[in-house]
């Protein structure tokens, strides 16, 4: 049994299930991200582990107790929202110290918990200040340490970093996982977006349409999906229909061209959908790897990253190059080898 135990919950709105059979086990002191577009289930889902929903079938165990009927407030967890939900009229110090004021805790306990938590969202001098007078991340990292002070058993964070501008997400989303491993806390993410799943997890859970689609690393998410939703979903993706030579040893065919993929091909298949990310290809020919020549249809530069298209008959490749000084980009409309390793892509069907 593991510290946390979803065992096959469901949930239904009237004729609607909105989860299906989720079940995940996590461990303590683990972070997992459920990742998933809108509508997925996976802060109904969340709000099952909280107590704010009640499974329709299936139960939810934390630490050996059964919670599945338990209110929010008989839980311990900790739930930080995407609003942050600070009081206004209270202080940073006295927002952080509610959830001890209301469990009736002494106030010089109160206070050396605020202290501590203030010092690990690194705002050690910013107790007397007021949420209007905080900045977006601040108020979130006050959200954060508020969920915290009453040391729960599990976080919960529902799309947290959603409301705040790029840059402050990527510095958040660091900052968040430091803290997660400093406390050792088991802790429940909700995101849509996918580099931030894959940056802060242990473990991502792909969900679709109320369903687990893939549980895993990042590392196994990103590299073997184990559909072509999660193919497609994680990461930018080259969905490529191809004809099928020889199945046997995976020779295949686009554009007339061949090319060799060390993943099986069904036999008897006289068509397959490949899967190949845009890094895997490189600019030229390559000996020992495939190669496919096709017109340039746009180069975009991007930053560290250059995005090519080509046109290979009916269908176009995505290519990304690592930008450098002294890369020598192609012109739209010109010819251009590209390779790739036949591990590089693999077969969906």
């Amino acid at each position: 049994m593991a510290f946390l135990d979803i065992n096959h919950a469901s949930k239904s709105f009237a004729d609607t299930a909105a989860v299906h059979d989720f079940d995940l086990h996590v461990e303590k002191g683990e972070l997992v991200s459920f990742l998933g577009p809108s509508g997925c289930g996976k802060t109904t889902t969340l709000r099952m582990v909280a107590g704010f929903e009640v499974p329709t079938d299936g139960t939810i165990v934390l630490d050996g107790q059964d919670i599945t009927n338990k209110a929010p407030s008989q839980r311990d967890v900790g739930m930080v929202f995407q609003a942050y939900a600070l009081f206004p009229n209270m202080t940073v110090g006295n927002n952080i110290g509610f959830g001890l004021k209301i469990a009736k805790k002494p106030k010089d306990e109160i206070a050396a918990r605020v202290k501590e938590m203030l010092a690990l969202i690194k705002m050690p001098e910013l107790g007397d200040r007021y949420p209007y007078q905080l900045s977006g991340g601040q108020q979130q990292r006050v959200a954060l340490a508020r969920a915290l002070a009453i040391a729960p058993r599990v976080l919960l964070l529902d799309e947290p970093l959603s409301a705040l501008d790029a840059k402050i997400r990527v510095e958040l989303r660091y900052e968040i996982r430091r803290i997660q491993q400093e406390t050792k806390i088991t802790t429940i993410y909700v995101t849509h977006d996918q580099e931030e799943a894959l940056t802060l997890s242990d473990r991502v859970v792909v969900m679709s349409a109320g369903k687990i689609e893939q549980i895993g690393t990042p590392f196994d998410v990103y590299n073997y999906p184990a559909t072509a939703f999660v193919a497609s979903f994680v990461g930018t993706l080259n969905q490529l229909r191809c004809k099928v030579v020889e199945a046997g040893s995976g020779k295949l065919a686009l554009d007339g061209q061949p090319f060799t993929t060390s993943s099986p091909v069904k036999p008897g298949a006289t068509e397959a959908l490949v899967m190949l990310r845009p890094e895997e290809l490189h600019m030229g020919a390559r000996q020992g790897d495939n190669n496919l020549t096709g017109k340039v249809e746009s180069v975009a530069f991007l930053g560290s990253v250059v995005r090519i298209h080509l046109k290979l008959g009916d269908s176009v490749v995505t290519l990304d190059a690592l930008n450098e000084r002294k890369l020598v980009l192609p012109k739209v409309g010109e010819n251009l080898t590209v390779s790739f390793p036949p591990h590089g892509c693999w077969v969906m069907g």
